[in-house]
């Protein structure tokens, strides 16, 4: 029972991360008002720009090197994610257009993009198998800390993650401090709470959703990027990502927008995610399928009990999903 539960929480680590990431980006973009549904797409557009650009520098290179080929998976992932923001920003935030749909179209872009020069990448390789693998530097997002290996227990569950679970955390706790104590934080959650208050107040609502949701899309990118290169061994295949984007829009609700909630309601998530594969319940797949929407109901069940009690702190920005129009103000 002991090595079960261990083992549990070592899959469990790694899956949250992954939506971990998603949900700090997207809570940080929905606290400027902008309600980005393309998050999955972003997520998926930092995953295969990392893992192209890392794959064409060890193809290229004469001597190629782990740390470089890091940072310029890091760079790219960081870029890639950041110019999905972009488009998803000017075209809410400049041109006004329906955020919901906006969204969704990024998604599907984003996922596109991915699936058709990934398609391309494994077919120029010649692979036998419709995925495409970058084993080395793999093993340099995958380095665990000193010690995961001679402390025990400890080390298995505290040290023995890459170098990205921890940055998650970093984040995590920064997004919050930065929200909750420093006056740019409180003036981004001014616009998200009523534009025309903090534009009347002589704050710069364009620029604060601008950077919300590009940072954002940044954080949630570094997702992708992690699931490749560490979840999924530096292996790419198309349409691998599952549900993992939408699951880190729905871990925003369950964590009632705060950062810092989410670390270990990640964990949680993705306990429960793959509880299925712990659970005795023999060859009924059906079963096995039910247990992966325990994420979803208990988000449902935590949206009803907000909404309920009412709180404002507990709720989600006034104006999230409204485009503002200042000549209205």
């Amino acid at each position: 029972m002991h090595s079960s539960l261990i083992a549990w929480i070592l899959r469990a680590i790694p899956f949250g991360t992954i939506i971990m990431y998603g949900a700090l980006g997207e809570t940080v973009t929905e606290k400027s008002g902008n309600l980005n549904l393309g998050v999955p797409g972003i997520m998926y557009l930092g995953g295969f720009a990392g893992f192209a650009s890392a794959w064409a520098y060890e193809n290229t290179a004469a001597n190629p090197s782990g740390a470089v080929s890091v940072v310029i998976a890091l760079t790219c992932a960081i870029l890639a994610s950041m110019a999905g923001g972009l488009i998803y920003a000017f075209l809410t935030i400049s041109l006004r257009a329906n955020q919901n749909v906006t969204g969704l179209a990024m998604t599907t872009f984003g996922v596109g993009v991915g699936n058709f020069f990934g398609g391309s990448l494994i077919k120029l390789t010649n692979s036998e198998v419709p995925s495409i693998a970058l084993a080395n530097t793999s093993l340099y997002f995958k380095t665990t800390l000193p010690g995961a290996d001679s402390t025990g227990w400890f080390g298995e569950l505290f040290l023995s993650y890459g170098f990205l679970a921890y940055v998650a955390i970093i984040i995590a706790l920064g997004a919050s401090y930065f929200l909750n104590h420093t006056r740019p934080g409180l003036h981004l959650r001014a616009v998200g709470e009523s534009a025309s208050t903090a534009d009347a107040a002589g704050i710069n609502v364009t620029k604060y959703k601008y950077l919300a949701t590009c940072i954002g899309s940044m954080i949630a990118g570094l997702g992708g990027l992690y699931y490749v290169m560490d979840y999924a061994n530096g292996v790419w295949s198309n349409n691998a990502f599952g549900d993992r984007g939408w699951l880190a829009i729905a871990l925003v609700i369950f964590t009632i927008w705060r950062p810092n909630v989410s670390i270990l309601a990640s964990i949680l998530f993705g306990g429960l995610y793959i509880l299925n594969i712990y659970l005795p319940t023999g060859a009924q797949m059906a079963v096995k399928e039910l247990y992966k929407m325990l994420p979803y109901v208990i988000t449902l069940v935590v949206l009803i009990i907000v909404s309920l009690r009412k709180k404002r702190e507990d709720q989600p920005p006034a104006s999230l999903g409204l485009s503002y129009f200042r000549e209205e103000r």
